[in-house]
């Protein structure tokens, strides 16, 4: 049964402006994101069958193992694509990127999806079919194929490469507070129309957009004045220096910027 291991990586936002509405619904932006090294793998294994049939599996309890992940989705869309139903997938998620943080947790895992089965199947795509893939299921998935420090628009799936910096990077996140994106857009549609007074105060939009109501991000930004929040929450990261470490927040120290997005490693 062929076999694949790929490595995806976390990303962050070091700029984040919202440029617009679109008239699909979503919203234009500029950011600079950039690649870290927290990850999580995806062991990928498929074999011939009559019909296709896609199993998930992992290790964490926060994430639907069903067509909800976009892993599933991915992998749906991979065969829709090439119009061939005659595999069976399994895909063993090992999740350490935390869920619902602006980490690009579940984009990082559906790209990484595409580019392993891309890669098992002896490529049907060539890179740039692969990112028109990844624009069709989600914004941050043509950054998260590529990783280093990119200049994002459009949605985000438009990538212009930027020099690289290392630097060191420290993540926190209340354990139990997740924003999705949908609701960081439109707190943040809302806040416009109000009153768009202190937003240019914060280097992330959404942050701004955000912020006041959650006493934990408050809290966060309070004890790091240089914290950021990466993409729409509920993550903060700073660089350059280290979280303390606290019940009830996840803190992950120490970690490092990187050159690349996601590649596979050995099994």
């Amino acid at each position: 049964m062929p076999k694949i291991k790929v490595q995806c990586p976390a990303k962050i936002n070091q700029t984040l402006k919202v440029t617009g509405k679109r008239p699909d619904g979503f919203h234009n932006i500029e950011s600079i994101m950039q690649t870290i090294n927290l990850y999580d793998y995806l062991t990928i294994e498929i074999s011939h069958a009559d019909n296709l049939s896609i199993t998930l599996s992992g290790t964490s309890e926060e994430i639907p193992y069903n067509e909800k992940n976009l892993v599933y989705k991915a992998a749906k869309m991979f065969f829709d694509e090439i119009r061939n139903y005659k595999y069976e997938v399994n895909v063993f998620i090992e999740k350490n990127i935390p869920v619902a943080a602006g980490l690009a947790g579940g984009s990082t895992d559906a790209a990484g999806t595409l580019f392993g089965l891309n890669k098992l199947l002896s490529f049907p795509f060539n890179n740039e079919e692969l990112h028109k893939l990844c624009a069709k299921l989600g914004s941050d998935l043509n950054f998260c194929l590529e990783g280093g420090r990119q200049l994002t628009t459009g949605r985000g799936e438009i990538l212009t490469p930027l020099e690289f910096e290392k630097s060191k990077i420290s993540l926190i996140k209340p354990l139990y507070l997740g924003i999705s994106a949908k609701e960081a857009y439109t707190k943040f549609s809302q806040k416009m129309e109000n009153d768009a007074d202190g937003r240019d105060n914060y280097i992330n939009d959404l942050e701004w957009a955000v912020i006041d109501d959650y006493s934990e991000l408050q809290s966060i930004k309070s004890k790091y004045p240089k914290s950021i929040m990466s993409g729409s929450g509920s993550t903060y990261y700073i660089k350059d220096e280290n979280f303390e470490e606290q019940s009830g927040y996840f803190v992950k120290n120490n970690l490092e910027t990187i050159p690349n997005g996601i590649k596979e490693v050995q099994a």
